[in-house]
């Protein structure tokens, strides 16, 4: 499908979303997406589709656009119609929106947030008082709870008025509350159906087995990875979020940890690349991620010109031996991509939390285990392509220790150098790859030649 035919596809499927004919309701997700279709080729209709849009979907839209078009949605709506999209999203995406507005404009953020209800101001200054890496900070404020001495009948119907006021979505849970506030259980609601709807909740709970629902927890102030790692293991769809007495103050649904792993992932991607983050690489600007990528290039150019004086070193026996100018960029190539292997499942592993620099040396071991095999491996073969490529049996040795050295520290550097910079907590991901081809360069360039110039000449 060619430009043309996604700009006009884009076209009808909003056009059909906004005249309500459209036979499968679009997600805001979806409406995002044809959207910045749109935006491609069109900044005035653009921002007409902005406008139509209602504010029961406007929020959600919002969220899912990047940065450089959320400035265009904020300079071109009126205060009035974003205080409704606002109004109309859960506690945790209205926190988010509202700091997003606050990055570009921070007078209509604060004319937008005096403008909204008491409770809802409350509830945004409530999540956007944690650090962003704390479990709160993900939280929603909405959820669905009971006391104890409260009637499970009193309590669904209460759960039928939020639902149907949509004040409230993706229940899962009931989560039970003693008069203070404080968690006891979380029933999933496929039992409630189950219960005398008669009963208290406190006598259903001493009726069956009170451990099958003790709720998992996560507490408002610790890292939210640590939250991830729970909600994934234990399989579940939301988990409540507490203060440190126990009391009930939201839930972090599965959608946010989709998000943030999905969120993560990205910037590991981004960051093993030296590319900057996501939003950056999005936006218009060209000049932003020129800049951001150049710096990174800069970086590269100073240790490649450290690896270049080591060439430096041996002008003369290269010069006496050409065939070590043809067969020197395999070595550090092969040692190079070894380095990255490693590199890559070590981050990833420190990402998942699945080792730390204490626990490393399995890890280690692990990684110097496979480059060493593949480094014997591939030292052989080289060994014997160069030794008939060449007509010269000793050059074949050369190569191959020198392949197997480079195998070997790539292994090395390639597990040890995330796992440090992971100690002194700098981000493993940023700046890895450049210090790993300057290391397998180096090695590379320094025992291949310098095994040239001992053995050979």
């Amino acid at each position: 499908m060619n430009e043309n035919d996604r700009l006009a596809e884009a076209k009808e499927l909003i056009d059909s979303h906004l005249n309500d004919t459209i036979e499968e309701e679009l997600s805001p997700a979806d409406i995002a997406q044809h959207l910045k279709i749109v935006r491609q080729h069109d900044e005035e209709l653009f921002a007409e589709y902005i406008e139509k849009l209602e504010p029961e979907i406007l929020g959600d839209v919002a969220i899912e656009l990047p940065d450089h078009m959320l400035k265009d949605v904020i300079e071109t709506l009126p205060t009035d119609k974003i205080i409704e999209a606002i109004e109309e999203l859960e506690s945790d995406d209205a926190a988010e929106l509202l700091e997003y507005i606050e990055d570009i404009d921070e007078k209509k953020a604060k004319e937008v947030f005096d403008s909204l209800d008491r409770d809802d101001q409350e509830e945004i200054l409530r999540i956007r008082s944690y650090d962003e890496n704390e479990a709160g900070a993900y939280m929603q404020t909405e959820l669905f709870s009971a006391n104890l001495n409260e009637k499970l009948q009193t309590a669904v119907n209460r759960l039928r008025e939020q639902k149907e006021n949509g004040e409230l979505e993706n229940v899962s849970q009931l989560f039970i509350i003693d008069d203070d506030q404080v968690l006891k259980f979380a029933i999933p609601l496929e039992d409630l159906i189950l219960f005398d709807f008669n009963k208290t909740l406190e006598e259903i709970i001493q009726k069956n087995k009170e451990d099958k629902y003790k709720p998992h927890v996560a507490m408002d102030s610790e890292p939210i990875e640590d939250v991830v790692d729970r909600v994934q293991n234990y399989d579940l769809n939301s988990i409540p979020v507490v203060d440190s007495k126990g009391v009930l103050l939201g839930r972090i649904t599965t959608d946010d940890v989709h998000d943030f792993i999905e969120d993560s992932a990205t910037e590991q991607i981004y960051n093993l690349a030296n590319v900057g983050d996501a939003d950056e690489e999005e936006d218009d600007s060209l000049l932003k991620a020129t800049r951001s990528r150049g710096i990174w290039l800069l970086i590269n150019l100073v240790t490649a010109i450290v690896s270049s004086s080591i060439i430096g070193l041996f002008d003369d026996t290269i010069a006496s031996y050409v065939a070590l100018a043809i067969l020197m960029p395999i070595v550090a190539s092969m040692g190079g991509n070894t380095g990255t292997q490693a590199l890559t499942v070590t981050v990833r592993r420190l990402t998942l939390g699945e080792i730390e620099f204490e626990n490393a040396k399995n890890a280690l071991k692990r990684e110097l285990g496979i480059a060493f095999t593949n480094g014997v491996i591939f030292a052989v073969l080289i060994g014997i392509v160069a030794s008939f490529w060449f007509d010269r049996p000793m050059l074949g040795v050369v190569i191959g220790a020198a392949m197997l050295m480079n195998f070997f520290f790539a292994g090395f550097f390639g597990t040890v150098i995330p796992l440090t910079l992971k100690r002194f907590n700098i981000d493993p991901a940023v700046g890895s790859s450049v210090l790993l081809t300057t290391v397998t360069d180096v090695v590379g360039f320094f025992s291949f030649l310098g095994l040239a110039k001992w053995i050979l000449l």
